[in-house]
């Protein structure tokens, strides 16, 4: 059973816990054991690093270096802290003045970063290190006939990472190749690499609607049964915002929205409360209807 530091982050004690339930059942299921990053702290969210990029690669390295004193590689199933942790970690790697200015900072908690961790996304390891047919051999309930539109956001592809090809980065099809193994049909739709807006409800509402309503009628136009992400930002916005966008622009949107280890565990076996499900906002009908095999 390979190990790995879990990052679980904020929203996965709180607003996601549907999404960490489904992580840590799904991975136990693959033989990925997920150790939590002992006394954790917030990576920063989204908007810290504009304020103060230093203090918020301190935060980020701060659980690096726990994981690092575990010898493990770090791997979070938010999209966001993904997204700081890898970058907060590439430069603490490339840049050695930096490096030593936070490693300074790092001795009031008795810790230091050599920069010996890799920061993945959860999915990255189902995919890439577990493997698709190893998922396959998992898979008891096959999801026949479910159309899953595969939402990839922002930060899992963008910025384009170290050895992502340019044509990879714009067309990546990792996402639709886990869920053809779950034995389900990706829906081919145009908006899976756009922005769900992030933050931006609070600050420009109906720019923020706009953009989710693109979203959703995009997944609608090739009859998706349920739209999955790998996100808890993304995953709120476009399940709680649903219905202002409804009453905005007079649409009648009801999408399911689940994360894609709830449709994994679903296709596993489990039943939908082991998988997180029962507290939607849209009933994910198709989707338990095909996890009974109906």
């Amino acid at each position: 059973m390979k190990t790995y530091a879990y990052y679980p982050g904020c929203s996965l004690e709180t607003m996601a816990a549907s999404y960490h339930l489904s992580a840590v059942e799904v991975a136990a299921k693959l033989g990925v054991e997920l150790e939590e990053v002992e006394d954790w702290n917030c990576c920063g969210a989204t908007p810290y690093s504009h304020i103060d990029e230093i203090l918020a690669d301190a935060l980020c390295a701060r659980n690096l270096a726990i994981a690092e004193k575990g010898d493990l590689d770090l791997v979070a199933p938010c999209s966001g802290c993904y997204k700081n942790m890898y970058y907060a970690n590439q430069r603490l790697t490339t840049d050695p003045d930096l490096a030593e200015h936070i490693n300074f900072a790092l001795e009031e908690d008795d810790l230091h970063y050599g920069g010996s961790v890799e920061v993945f996304h959860l999915m990255q390891i189902f995919a890439d290190h577990v493997g698709l047919d190893s998922i396959r051999e998992q898979v008891s309930r096959p999801l026949t006939n479910l159309r899953v539109a595969p939402y990839y956001g922002c930060h899992l592809i963008r910025p384009r990472k170290e050895g992502v090809s340019v044509e990879e980065a714009g067309n990546p099809r990792f996402f639709e190749d886990l869920i053809t193994a779950l034995g389900a049909t990706p829906a081919e739709y145009t908006a899976r690499l756009r922005c769900c807006g992030g933050s931006l409800i609070a600050t420009s509402r109906r720019a923020a609607l706009s953009m989710l309503r693109d979203l959703l009628q995009s997944a609608v136009n090739v009859e998706a049964d349920v739209i999955a992400t790998a996100c808890p930002l993304c995953q709120i916005n476009l399940e709680c915002y649903q219905g202002d966008v409804n009453r905005e622009y007079g649409t009648e949107f009801s999408v399911p929205i689940l994360y894609f280890t709830q449709i994994m565990g679903l296709a596993m076996g489990m039943r939908p409360k082991e998988a997180g499900l029962g507290r939607e906002l849209v009933r994910p009908t198709a989707v338990l209807a095909c996890a009974r095999g109906q």
